[in-house]
């Protein structure tokens, strides 16, 4: 939920009257997440809309669900629209959304916000909206393209990305957020798809801990990422395609964690209406099978194809007890719930949940 000028998102929740606010906020109620990130939700300093959309939206019933409230909210600056002072876009002026450390017309566009129905441990709250991406050991960064003085002062991630830890029961779960960048929009430098790369490697870096977290630090010159042992989630749009991006890949193939490969049968259907109709059972269509399995866990539609790019990732101590994409096929029922009453799209993300327990508490 991103508008076009700083303000408007939290004016037009503040109203009441936000058929997007409505529907997203019905998905919500109906699949009743403990924890839920939001992407790409504007982010303003008194985290007025965030307060807006829980009291005038989740905290309503929206048609037949059931009302749902989150006592916990936590929102953090974003680096989209934030100038940089450079022509990070190469266009020859300085300034405007292209030269900002984040793609953004102003401070907060595209930001995050966390709802959670548990405590969260305020001070060991972490974020690494300012780490530069010269910091980070072996980076993809075309230097080149950028100069010597910017690729000093870029950050590495677009938006921000946020250790939040809750307080589960009595232990500690922590919620690694984060929304890289597109690997798209550029040119023949690739500056977004390398920074697409880097940043899932930021991720996967920091979830590692130890040698491979050495050079990242914190906003508040904490140095180090993630204790070993510790639990944790990641969650976010991370814009990077399972079986396409190496950076996704070795995030889910750490020893630290897992992936329950959300699936649905919208996903699933997404990739054409000829996707059940293979001869699967045939040998010399053994790649058929990878395709159907690939396509059943789609969780976005963009005018290129369906994708997988949303992710929930649980530490390994957790143990997995479901896991879907709310994405009905469209002769399910559920499925009107994918369109706002206008009849347009929610959103062309759809929401993945997983169901864990944890080794502690119930």
């Amino acid at each position: 939920m991103f508008r076009s000028s700083e303000g408007a998102l939290a004016d037009e929740l503040n109203s009441g009257a936000s058929e997007q606010a409505a529907a997203v906020a019905k998905i919500i109620q109906r699949t009743r997440p403990d924890v839920v990130l939001l992407n790409e939700f504007d982010y303003d300093a008194e985290a007025a809309a965030a307060a807006a959309f829980e009291r005038n939206f989740l905290g309503i019933s929206q048609g037949n669900e059931k009302a749902i409230f989150y006592p916990f909210v936590y929102v953090a600056p974003s680096n989209t629209g934030v100038q940089s002072g450079a022509d990070l876009d190469g266009d020859g002026s300085v300034g405007g959304a292209g030269d900002a450390y984040g793609f953004g017309e102003f401070p907060g566009q595209y930001g995050m916000v966390l709802f959670s129905k548990y405590p969260i441990d305020s001070t060991n709250v972490r974020t690494f909206q300012e780490l530069k991406w010269s910091s980070m050991p072996n980076n993809l960064m075309p230097a080149d393209f950028y100069g010597e003085l910017a690729s000093k002062s870029l950050r590495l991630p677009s938006k921000s990305l946020w250790d939040v830890p809750l307080l589960v029961h009595g232990e500690t779960v922590h919620v690694i957020a984060s929304h890289p960048t597109p690997p798209a929009f550029d040119g023949e430098e690739q500056r977004n798809v390398r920074r697409n790369h880097d940043e899932v490697r930021l991720v996967k870096d920091y979830v590692s801990g130890g040698e491979a977290a050495e050079y990242i630090v914190d906003d508040s010159g904490e140095k180090g990422g993630l204790k070993a042992g510790a639990s944790f989630v990641i969650l976010g749009d991370l814009n990077a395609q399972a079986g396409s991006s190496t950076a996704i890949d070795d995030l889910r193939a750490l020893d630290q964690v897992q992936d329950p490969m959300p699936t649905s049968k919208g996903g699933l259907l997404s990739a054409g209406p000829g996707i059940l109709a293979g001869d699967f059972l045939n040998p010399a269509k053994s790649n058929a099978l990878i395709s159907l399995s690939r396509a059943a866990t789609n969780t976005a539609q963009f005018s290129q194809g369906p994708m997988r790019v949303d992710y929930v990732l649980p530490s390994k101590d957790a143990q997995i007890e479901g896991s879907g994409v709310f994405w009905p096929e469209p002769a399910n029922a559920s499925a009107e719930l994918l369109s706002a009453e206008s009849g347009a799209d929610v959103s062309d993300h759809h929401l993945v949940w997983v169901d864990i327990a944890l080794p502690f508490g119930t």
